[in-house]
């Protein structure tokens, strides 16, 4: 797994906190996607521009690289009942509970085994049997796993002719807790480049994009490179710690291909900018550079925590949402732009009334 060595920092969560109306919480996406707005900010000086996302073309240059998460959201909350559970000699023995057990799969251990969060943990212990969509789905909890997650081994025993069929018929998208409207559409928390089956929540900066506006990007001369990072209970754990450098960061799975890394440092060999579509395809591109900012092939898991004080190998910019206080993702972009820089535009965005988050609007970090 690869995990950075993490800067010396007295920096404290409370470096990281700011003032945020609720109604500036984003609801609902915006329509069409490229409609939503963005703030252009000048790492350097400061500066600030507002504009409308699919403005971006202006600011992109022949020989530029946007390097994008292909991940796909998988409909990874399902609530069952538990049918069996082990009893103080070790036997399982037979549960009429109707009392429900919610799962959120996080990441894909093997074939059939997935790390998950369980609600509540009490009804979710080693040993226990869950039922899923009355015999649809088996679930056997294998194991505690670090944070409390657990381990699961599915079974599909009917209705359905994989486990991620099983899923579309039982899961649910799950939006972060934040979301509290109904999303008529569950595509629109897909990115419309998702490829790849796999994670717990959207690489959202990824959404503000139409197959139109990819298109007039790439005619422009930029080229477009897949990435591949599931989002798991890494990118949006809390962060509970006092001294930021004291958070360790849950692993995901992340992959960069042969022809992905050849295509990125052709590039950036011939002076063009690394721009990365939002913190997920940062972290991948962080996690697979060497120490002289070549671009390596992965198939691995990687922890890395980027914070101010970071030195940034590969990504010249940067492409993303506005992020939840004293966040992770918040931390990343401060260690990119400057914590002072950050939290000054985003004081300005509130002013401005953006929208923040998931569904929110949009911020070039040149």
């Amino acid at each position: 797994m690869i995990q950075n060595k993490l800067p010396d920092t007295d920096l404290r969560l409370s470096d990281f906190s700011y003032d945020l109306p609720e109604d500036r919480i984003a609801q609902t996406p915006a329509e069409p996607r490229d409609s939503s707005r963005l703030m252009i900010l000048d790492r350097k000086t400061g500066a600030l521009e507002h504009r409308i996302f699919r403005d971006i073309a202006a600011y992109l240059r022949p020989g530029d690289t946007l390097v994008v998460n292909d991940t796909r959201v998988i409909p990874a909350r399902i609530v069952g009942h538990r049918i069996l559970r082990m009893g103080e000699d070790g036997v399982l023995v037979p549960t009429d509970s109707s009392a429900p057990v919610e799962l959120l799969l996080l990441r894909q251990r093997e074939n059939d085994v997935w790390e998950t969060l369980a609600g509540p943990g009490k009804r979710a212990k080693p040993g226990d049997v869950l039922d899923f969509g009355d015999g649809t789905l088996k679930a056997e909890i294998l194991g505690i796993a670090e944070g409390g997650c657990r381990l699961v081994r599915f079974t599909v025993l009917k209705g359905a002719d994989s486990f991620f069929a099983a899923l579309d018929l039982l899961g649910t998208m799950p939006l972060p807790p934040y979301i509290t409207e109904h999303l008529e559409d569950p595509e629109r928390y897909q990115t419309v480049y998702s490829k790849h089956l796999g994670s717990a929540a959207a690489p959202t900066a990824g959404l503000h994009f139409t197959p139109e506006l990819l298109d007039k990007i790439r005619g422009m001369g930029v080229e477009i490179v897949p990435v591949l990072l599931h989002v798991g209970l890494g990118t949006f754990r809390p962060v509970k710690e006092d001294k930021i450098a004291d958070h360790k960061m849950h692993s995901e799975y992340i992959r960069v291909t042969e022809e992905a890394a050849e295509t990125v440092n052709r590039r950036r060999a011939a002076g063009g900018r690394i721009i990365a579509v939002g913190t997920t395809s940062c972290r991948v591109l962080e996690s697979a550079a060497d120490e002289n900012g070549i671009l390596r092939p992965v198939d691995t898991d990687t922890g890395i925590f980027i914070y101010p004080g970071y030195r940034f190998r590969m990504v010249d910019a940067l492409i993303t949402n506005f992020h939840l206080p004293e966040s992770t993702l918040l931390m990343l972009v401060s260690a990119l732009a400057g914590r002072e820089t950050i939290l000054e535009a985003y004081r300005t965005a509130v002013e401005m009334r953006y929208r923040f988050f998931s569904f929110g609007d949009a911020m070039f970090i040149v």
